[in-house]
């Protein structure tokens, strides 16, 4: 008897085993689908970029319509401002990156994200939790193998015990949640990085917008001069009768309407000078620059620069690792349809009485959960994980989206960068003819003023000219400066170790 007793109870365990031995093989098993970067849109080469200025050829081999994701944001960009030549705004670059806030308050997202990646990566270790305290119970008459209608009585139990608890990773649910985290964590570096290219971008617009309006300041500062000297010629000949007061009145409202413009470009400076001090992480009575006009910047992008530069972009990496983390999060939610099993233990000591806890026999272990099962098996929800996996898959098909749309909107950028310094070049080159005929005709009319030639109001038309010109000069020089910040803030800061034809600035 005790024979056949044993055999029935012999196969269950066997059965069991095999059971747990298949479980255990599934472990680690991912249902999330392969992930496989999405094909972005390239071109044989960038449009605006005509072959008289610079040529921009993708590599060989790269032609077509869509190419595979490579995103290579990690590359080292170094510091691209350096191209300038300027050593004010290198000491700039330092003092923004050291205590801007915005940049303070992306690191510590990085840091939340890394700290998330921690938790998660948890997951994949046991927990182990120790204790000591009484409790108060009644146990079953079965659990104690008395016959139905024993009375066992309530006791007082204390207990000094350690229990630990694993769950098995049969479907990837939890590898799968790590591949999310890290994904995530990848991305928050890229986008830490992408506001550390912003501010430094912003700053070197900053700088050279202030920079310019210094240049202008210096025109009408010019400008007044001439009035000045036109007011006193004015009076000297209305003092000698030549000429009627109405030369004098025109003369002096001329004299201060170019105060007034000078006196708007003061606000406009001392407003651009505070919004630099706040990207230095500074407060604006803290921080002050000495007026330095603008210098003309003019730089050479390098022949055969490739649109993968493009992939070197921090907001198009970061749109790439959400992705990755979306196509990971569809198997946490395939992972719902399956069993999960967790493993769970515990042991140490309980007596009825406290000064007996630690004695030898006192010892006790339970393995399996105190309450619930082992092996969960998911029935019927009402279609909350149907809905789960579907919201999980049209997360991933907008990311992809937005992935593409990233890479299109880079393009753009740096289509809109290389036109504008193209056309900007030889705007500067006309503009810079203008000014030329414009103060010619200027100084011109003031001479024929003199021997009367001309009435006054020849002279105020030329001088007007003359200062629209060299202002309208002086505001290129500033838009091409930050129309070249732009176009490598498009390209991602730079391009790497491909060598600029040249860089000049005088």
């Amino acid at each position: 008897m005790k024979t056949s007793s044993f055999k029935p109870s012999a196969r269950w365990l066997a059965k069991g085993s095999v059971l747990l031995a298949s479980l255990l093989v599934l472990a680690g098993c991912s249902l999330a689908p392969a992930y496989d970067k999405p094909a972005v849109p390239t071109a044989a080469g960038f449009k605006e970029a005509s072959a008289d200025w610079t040529r921009t050829q993708i590599k060989p081999g790269e032609a077509g319509t869509w190419q595979p994701a490579r995103p290579s944001e990690e590359v080292a960009r170094g510091a691209w401002w350096t191209v300038f030549g300027d050593d004010k705004l290198d000491a700039l670059e330092r003092q923004a990156l050291e205590a801007n806030q915005d940049l303070a308050a992306a690191a510590a997202r990085l840091k939340e994200a890394r700290a998330l990646n921690q938790a998660a990566r948890a997951g994949l270790f046991p927990t182990l939790d120790a204790g000591f305290g009484p409790t108060r119970e009644k146990l079953s008459a079965a659990s104690q193998l008395q016959p139905d209608g024993t009375g066992i009585p309530q006791q007082t139990l204390w207990r000094a015990q350690a229990s630990a608890s694993y769950e098995v990773d049969l479907f990837g649910r939890v590898a799968s949640s790590v591949d999310a985290a890290r994904a995530d964590t990848q991305r928050g570096e890229a986008l830490f990085r992408s506001v550390q290219l912003a501010l430094q971008a912003d700053v070197a617009q900053a700088y050279f917008t202030l920079r310019g309006l210094d240049a202008e300041a210096e025109v009408f500062a010019h400008t007044v001069s001439l009035r000045e000297q036109a007011l006193k010629l004015v009076q000297s000949r209305f003092d000698e009768g030549d000429i009627s007061e109405l030369d004098v009145a025109r003369a002096r409202a001329e004299l201060a309407t170019a105060r007034a413009d000078a006196m708007s470009v003061q606000r406009l400076r001392a407003a651009s000078e505070h919004g630099l001090a706040v990207l230095l992480g500074k407060a604006p009575a803290e921080f002050s620059m000495p007026p330095a006009p603008l210098k003309a910047v003019s730089l050479r992008i390098p022949a055969g620069l490739p649109s993968s530069l493009l992939e070197r972009r921090p907001d198009i990496a970061a749109a790439e690792r959400a992705m990755a983390a979306a196509n990971a999060r569809i198997g946490i939610a395939r992972a719902a349809f399956f069993p999960s099993l967790t493993l769970t233990g515990t042991g140490g000591f309980e007596s009825a009485t406290l000064g007996d806890l630690f004695k030898w026999s006192s010892r006790a272990f339970l393995l399996g959960p105190l309450a619930g099962t082992a092996l969960n098996i998911p029935l019927f929800d009402g279609g909350r994980r149907s809905a789960s996996l579907a919201n999980a898959r049209a997360v991933y098909e907008e990311d992809v989206a937005k992935y593409r749309q990233q890479v299109l909107t880079a393009f753009r950028e740096v289509e809109d960068g290389l036109s504008d310094l193209r056309i900007l070049e030889a705007q500067t080159q006309t503009q810079a003819d203008a000014v030329q005929s414009a103060t010619r005709a200027a100084d011109i009319s003031r001479t024929q003023y003199r021997e009367g030639a001309i009435n006054f109001l020849d002279v105020i038309d030329a001088e007007r000219t003359a200062l629209q010109t060299r202002r309208a000069a002086v505001q290129l020089q500033s838009v091409q400066a930050a129309a070249t910040v732009n176009l490598i803030r498009a390209l991602g800061g730079g391009w790497g170790d491909v060598v600029a034809g040249s860089v000049a600035s005088n």
